[in-house]
């Protein structure tokens, strides 16, 4: 599965998908990455637009390629709003670092409204590529997003924080 969005963020992921395991860094070439809104409808969960990619040649999306049981994929879908028509599943090939081509599934929106993400979404998107090394290039990139300034509560970053504290609770 590559992910470009949120699910760059190991704790977010691991929330609904519990196999999922780091496989690769790697970038999607042909493509960018843009935020939207589901047929114009703001996400209820974010609060703002959403990450998708859509093909743009001679730009590029970084991301991570992660390893899923089987049985994580219905899961996946239903983080991602597949029964709901928001997201569909497609086929990439991911260039990895070390220079393979992954085959991989990931996820674009369908009928998306450009708009932009809320500071939380962005924030969980910017934690992820950090946690994960992404291109320093890229990071500055992911930060220099603009956020519909949404400043009421986010219960999934809250959750995501909460995992994170008691990780490192176990951690130490």
């Amino acid at each position: 599965y590559f992910a470009y969005g949120s699910n760059l963020l190991r704790e977010r992921l691991l929330l609904r998908n519990p196999s999922a395991a780091f496989c690769a860094r790697g970038r999607l070439q042909d493509f960018k990455l843009t935020f939207g809104h589901h047929q114009g409808r703001t996400s209820s969960v974010w609060h703002g637009g959403t990450a998708t990619i859509v093909q743009s040649p001679g730009d590029e999306v970084w991301g991570l390629v992660w390893k899923l049981n089987a049985r994580d994929i219905s899961s996946l879908d239903k983080q991602e709003g597949v029964e709901n028509g928001i997201y569909v599943p497609i086929e990439v090939d991911v260039h990895a670092e070390e220079g393979t081509v992954l085959t991989c599934r990931s996820y674009q929106m369908k009928d998306y409204v450009c708009g932009p993400p809320s500071p939380q979404y962005k924030k969980v998107i910017c934690m992820g590529a950090k946690q994960n090394s992404l291109p320093t290039e890229y990071q500055k990139k992911l930060e220099a997003i603009e956020t519909n300034n949404y400043a009421g509560p986010v219960p999934i970053l809250e959750e995501i924080e909460a995992t994170i504290k008691a990780n490192k609770i176990h951690i130490q």
